[in-house]
């Protein structure tokens, strides 16, 4: 008897609300997972150099993948971007960089959710490692992410 079942549609760009907390995974503009995330602990400003613990604003790619990260599996997004070198340049200062869609540092998965009740990435967008898990499979490399404030 053949399957109903048809292969999970991939994402075709991720949109990502600082102010609401939320990543969404969209394809063809239709929203097709959204989760709730803990951001930099540095607040909700846009980040304007290294080391200041906030979440980038602007456009970028996601540009590799890391299974074998200090967390529960990392996407790397594209920050810095060209506009992100130029603000820094002008004042003087490294944007930094290695900024990433990750789940919970290994070993700490036991956390889940409530690792939501405050900020505490250094800049980074975590989930759950349930969540970057289907995250992985449904977000292909070059995939567009647009972070609003």
């Amino acid at each position: 008897m053949p399957s109903n079942r048809f292969p999970p549609v991939k994402a075709d760009s991720i949109l990502i609300l600082k102010k609401e907390h939320l990543l969404e995974l969209l394809s063809n503009g239709k929203v097709i997972r959204a989760y709730k995330v803990a951001l930099g602990q540095g607040g909700l400003p846009a980040k304007d150099r290294e080391g200041d613990a906030r979440t980038p604003e602007g456009r970028y790619l996601i540009d590799s993948r890391n299974a074998a990260s200090h967390y529960h599996k990392a996407v790397h997004i594209s920050y810095p971007n060209a506009d992100d070198r130029q603000r820094a340049a002008k004042r003087g200062v490294a944007p930094g960089g290695a900024v990433m869609i990750h789940g919970l540092p290994n070993g700490k998965g036991w956390v889940g959710a409530g690792h939501r009740l405050y900020d505490w990435t250094l800049g980074c967008v975590a989930v759950t490692d349930e969540e970057i898990d289907e995250i992985w499979n449904l977000v292909p490399g070059g995939t567009p992410v647009e972070i609003r404030p």
